[in-house]
């Protein structure tokens, strides 16, 4: 699960003070920028939309010292029930993680095909980690798997950057093409005002042709390097060996009471789609799944209450950092809207886009929403963020809420091993490889990807996503 802790990263300001700083900056703006309203019609589907060709200036009503200071509360109050469901899903999630299952699982199927068909490893774990990410949004407690998977790597006559590459990819495509995870999609979709994890399928698709991509160039990699030590980036390095790999997968064996914690999350994600797509449920119904498949996996493990508790408590405690994100950043939006800027704002940023074909519209909203995503690293607070600013857009530049949706989940995840401000650092730390060296390593890869979610995006567009 992606926590979005940047507390690693030095001489990089924290996200709050970044936020903090654009809740200013928002104030004052509103001092500056001409105040200004689109009409809205209802549209059964999605509620209120944006009608092309209304806007107008009105009376300015700028945020004064008291309006800046209170945002902050008012934030976390209208983000009450986006905040209070990641509480929920990500206690539960943390708690079936915190089980050992899913590591048990990779560490089973990784001892097997060491010595097998090992090339298979590459397309397979990143598939599998791809899947937790979509899902039951594994992130961060795959770090420690990255040591691992460097040290077979090198075994297997690869190098630091193939086992780091497996972990990291798994992670950033997985968010990328995310169709399940509660922290991105679901909160984008709430914001665009779609069902929950609507759309699923093309998602998928998209999921798996970018996986595609990036286990052919590993493979490419790997097999080069394989023939010649020298066709490494990192030849001449000092990496680690096999002998550690070998030791930390002992380490993690597969027990019966995994297997049946494995099945109750798959039993667990039957049922949210069942729900989604047959009972249209919403937050209040998917929490409910998410704490009967938590407390379900403790009492499998032969938890007590209190150790459940305790588990289910931590996760709390390790989401309320990104919580108080999404509460700062909703606190952003409440300064625009409040002052009425925020559609005057939509409006300007339209109007070129307006000039460009549709496609031209789309693809331009994927820049986009990778660029926030240096700023604003944290998945939950970019969808905050940028939602109401691009749905609008999206509706005036005639574009399906789920292509603009689809927009910020490509933007948000493979971006994530690659700016500073998201996980890049972590990921090097963890293999042991230096960050020019996977930039130079990542940077043609990321090219590939991002062109793939471009063919993606057009063709989201022609099948009227």
């Amino acid at each position: 699960m992606y926590v979005d802790d940047d507390a690693h990263l030095t001489g990089i300001p924290h996200v709050y003070t970044i936020l903090f700083f654009i809740i200013i900056l928002s104030a004052l703006a509103t001092w500056i920028i001409p105040a200004g309203q689109f009409e809205r019609a209802l549209n059964e589907a999605q509620g209120l939309i944006i009608v092309p060709g209304t806007y107008k200036a009105v009376t300015p009503s700028p945020a004064g010292f008291m309006d800046t200071l209170t945002t902050i509360y008012r934030g976390m109050v209208s983000a009450a029930d986006t905040v209070f469901f990641v509480f929920i899903a990500f206690s539960s999630i943390s708690l079936i993680v915190a089980t050992g299952a899913f590591h048990a699982l990779i560490a089973a199927i990784l001892g097997y095909f060491k010595g097998r068909a090992q090339i298979l490893i590459i397309p397979l774990f990143i598939t599998l980690i791809g899947m937790a990410s979509s899902t039951i949004a594994v992130s961060e407690e795959m770090f420690p798997f990255i040591p691992i998977f460097v040290a077979v790597s090198i075994a297997m006559k690869y190098d630091a950057l193939v086992g780091m590459s497996i972990v990291a990819l798994g992670i950033g495509l997985g968010y990328s093409g995310s169709f399940l995870n509660p922290f991105t999609i679901g909160l984008a979709q709430n914001m665009a005002g779609l069902p929950p994890f609507s759309g699923a399928g093309y998602r998928i698709f998209c999921h798996l042709s970018t996986v595609v991509v990036a286990s052919i160039y590993v493979m490419t990699y790997a097999v080069s390097v394989s023939h010649s030590q020298k066709n490494s980036l990192l030849y001449g390095c000092e990496q680690n060996g096999p002998d550690f790999g070998g030791k930390a997968i002992d380490e993690h064996p597969l027990h019966i009471r995994h297997v049946l914690v494995l099945a109750v999350t798959l039993t667990g994600i039957a049922a949210i789609i069942w729900g989604v797509y047959k009972k249209e449920w919403y937050f209040e119904q998917l929490t409910a799944v998410y704490l009967c498949m938590s407390i379900s996996s403790g009492l499998i493990m032969g938890w007590s209450a209190d150790k459940i508790a305790h588990k289910w408590a931590n996760g709390a405690a390790q989401i309320t950092s990104t919580c108080l994100k999404i509460a700062l950043a909703k606190g952003i939006i409440l300064i625009l809207q409040n002052a009425l800027i925020l559609d005057t704002i939509i409006y300007w940023t339209a109007r070129p886009l307006l000039e460009l074909p549709r496609w031209g519209g789309a693809l331009a909203m994927l820049f986009i929403q990778t660029i926030i995503n240096f700023f604003v690293p944290s998945g939950s607070g970019q969808a905050v963020v940028s939602m109401p600013l691009m749905i609008p857009i999206s509706d005036i530049l005639n574009i399906s809420r789920q292509t603009a949706v689809l927009a910020f989940q490509f933007g948000d995840g493979i971006s994530n091993i690659l700016w500073i401000t998201g996980s890049m650092p972590v990921i090097c730390n963890f293999a042991k490889v230096p960050p020019r060296k996977w930039l130079r390593w990542f940077f043609p890869l990321f090219a590939l990807i991002f062109v793939t979610q471009m063919i993606c995006i057009v063709g989201a567009l022609l099948i009227n996503y």
